[in-house]
């Protein structure tokens, strides 16, 4: 039977999450997130793949193990709560950092912080890690903490913004950066390098360390005035802690990932510049000096999600969405940019073998889940690799289509049809809108997958309109604070083209988005009729609420301006309520602090006043993401029975997940 029927199946898929490649080039390290024997939460554990050989199972606990880094003799850091055995009473409330001997044995405990231990990058027997501190005396700290416990305080007293991000909240601790050498049982000599760094190393945090253990490289936020902040690229020296700045330029935030170059003279990173009403996001690859801080552009229009340099310095490996898809490109001198993979998949988690014939990464795409892969630098041929996730039978093909948008751009997208469907049996068709905005349908996703519905009938579309990534400047540009109406041109255009094979039933349509594509499908419901039913999930729904309540409200204010000006008026779904006539289904999860809850019960409660049909499927414990797997089973069985009333005109039937 298909994985893909019983939601339950689905949801206990053993899902590759990571790959890191040992140095002697023997094997890869897989972070691998499996349903726990309770069924009712993940747990992850490290796997070790032979690059000539099969998956092997490393380590199992409890608390799962995740963040695997090898040091320079080939053994392998990871972070786990789980409790170390040497310790009499030991907890295991924060994570702490563990190392796994190449030679084989039992992982032991090397570091722990009051705070947790977080990223961790090596070089030689440097050891570079984050953890979050509390302010204040540091001898004292997991005492402050306790106390801190045992008297119920939660409260977090603000002085700055922000104050969340995306699912958590912000404070009371700060996050830091600390340095070590490996010792023969611990790290030893542990020193703090960002005692004053204050918020700037906040959750946008990313940092690497040169080749000889001698400088960190990482980002750091600046606060600016009226809530804004820019991002810069610092250096920190890792035996006296004296930090400068890289790269830095109003305007402008430098990001990770930050890549620096084998010899140790070169530093990679992106920027992209700050947005206005008319001024669209853009990303550049940016390399600099690591001694001088000069930098130039190096690749121009695009959105890095991977930086590593060959291992002789001579070319830059980069991922970025293209066409649809996420291919491995590369960058020599001053030549153009270089497309190493050719074919329809997405990659990620690149590792440049050591003698520079190879790049390991996980490639994955609408075919099927992350696998560990192989590349040939010199011919671009690709190898899958043995893979701790099962091959996956998909039930249906994948075909990709395109329009011409009223503009005369080209919309293309992807299109999932079932098995079965044809002139004589038609399928149902669903439109889904992705988020970002400025983002791609290229890769798998477990959250939102369309094999689920494929297997119950469904044709779905995935198309990418205005504002997604990989079509160049132009394609982002024609809908900046254009938000609403320029992509549902977009969309009905695309739709108008699936609708018209003969394999899609065009009577039976449904439209389906999360985030901004949760935004696009309140926008779809108040401007067009063609959908017999609408799923909003996570929804922007009153834009001048929206703008002000989510976590990160001086991005979105400076595409929209100040709350209160025009755009707010013209973009804002909520403007349509009053010509809402389609059945809508309501996601939203409580701790959503991208877009708040506020947005979901706002929708909710108009939609009942405006005595439009609908329903809303609310998440106490869950965030933007619909996490968890039995929340997960709730929300495609919801999802599933909402569809089959309303697209295919059956008789309502409530899901035992959500009765």
């Amino acid at each position: 039977m298909s994985a893909f029927r019983d939601i339950r199946d689905y949801v206990a898929i053993p899902r590759v999450l990571s790959l890191r490649l040992a140095p002697d080039g023997s094997r890869l390290i897989s972070a691998v997130q499996s349903l726990n024997p309770d069924g009712k939460s993940y747990g992850t554990a490290l796997w070790a793949i032979p690059v000539d050989g099969e998956p092997y199972r490393l380590t199992r606990s409890a608390k799962g193990e995740t963040g695997a880094e090898f040091t320079g003799s080939g053994d392998v850091l990871f972070s786990s709560r789980r409790p170390d055995p040497t310790v009499k009473d030991a907890t295991d409330e924060v994570p702490a950092l563990w190392l796994l001997p190449r030679a084989g044995g039992e992982a032991r405990q090397i570091a722990t912080r009051p705070g947790g231990i977080g990223g961790v990058k090596t070089a030689g027997d440097v050891v570079v890690f984050s953890s979050d501190v509390l302010p204040g005396e540091e001898s004292t700290e997991e005492e402050r903490r306790k106390a801190r416990k045992d008297a119920g305080i939660s409260a977090i007293l603000h002085e700055s913004y922000p104050v969340r991000y995306w699912d958590h909240d912000l404070g009371p601790d700060r996050t830091r950066l600390f340095a070590a050498t490996l010792g023969e049982d611990r790290l030893e000599n542990v020193r703090d390098l960002t005692p004053d760094a204050g918020e700037a190393l906040g959750s946008n945090l990313t940092f690497a360390v040169t080749p000889d253990g001698a400088t960190v490289v990482a980002t750091w936020t600046v606060p600016r005035e009226l809530g804004e902040q820019r991002t810069d690229v610092v250096a920190v020296d890792v035996a006296t802690g004296a930090r400068r700045t890289l790269f830095s330029q109003d305007g402008y935030d430098f990001e990770g990932p930050i890549a620096i170059s084998p010899d140790g003279t070169k530093v990679a990173c992106t920027r992209a510049r700050n947005t206005t009403t008319e001024i669209s996001a853009h990303g550049e690859i940016w390399i600099g000096d690591l001694a001088t801080g000069e930098g130039a552009v190096r690749v121009t229009d695009v959105f890095a999600y991977e930086l590593k340099w060959a291992p002789d310095g001579s070319a830059l490996y980069y991922v970025a969405d293209h066409q649809g898809r996420r291919p491995v490109f590369t960058i020599s001198g001053d030549a153009e940019p270089v497309r190493l993979t050719t074919d329809d998949a997405a990659y990620l988690e690149i590792n440049p073998s050591a003698d520079g014939r190879f790049v390991y990464a996980l490639r994955s795409g609408y075919h099927g889940p992350a696998t560990p892969a192989r590349v040939d630098v010199a011919t671009g041929e690709v190898v899958e690799l043995p893979s701790p996730g099962p091959k996956l039978d998909l039930p249906g093909t994948l075909t990709e289509i395109s329009a011409t948008a009223d503009d005369g751009q080209e919309v293309r997208g992807w299109l999932v049809l079932p098995e079965g469907a044809s002139a004589d049996n038609p399928a149902p068709f669903l439109l889904w809108i992705h988020g970002g905005p400025v983002s791609s349908w290229n890769d798998w996703s477990w959250r939102w997958n369309p094999w689920i519905m494929a297997e119950h009938g469904y044709a779905v579309l995935l198309p990418d309109p205005c504002l997604s990534t990989g079509y160049g400047q132009h394609h982002i540009d024609r809908g900046w604070a254009d938000w609403g109406p320029r992509t549902l041109a977009d969309l009905d255009a695309i739709v108008d083209v699936a609708v018209a094979l003969p394999e899609i039933d065009g009577s039976r349509l449904g439209a389906m988005g999360g985030s901004f594509g949760g935004y696009m499908a309140n926008w779809v419901a108040g401007h067009s009729d063609r959908y017999k039913a609408i799923v909003t999930h996570a929804s922007l729904w009153n834009l001048d609420q929206f703008a002000g309540t989510t976590d990160a409200a001086m991005y979105w204010q400076r595409e929209f301006g100040a709350p209160g000006s025009e755009l707010y008026d013209k973009l804002s779904p909520h403007a349509a309520l009053d010509q809402i006539r389609t059945p809508m289904l309501v996601i939203h999860g409580d701790k959503d602090y991208r877009v708040p809850i506020g947005e979901g019960l706002r929708l909710w409660w108009d939609l009942q006043r405006s005595g439009v049909e609908s329903k809303f499927l609310y998440f106490p414990d869950e965030n933007h993401w619909v996490l968890k797997p039995g929340n997960a089973v709730a929300w495609y069985e919801t999802v599933l029975a909402f569809l089959a009333q309303h697209v295919l005109d059956q008789e309502w039937k409530r899901p035992e997940s959500v009765a």
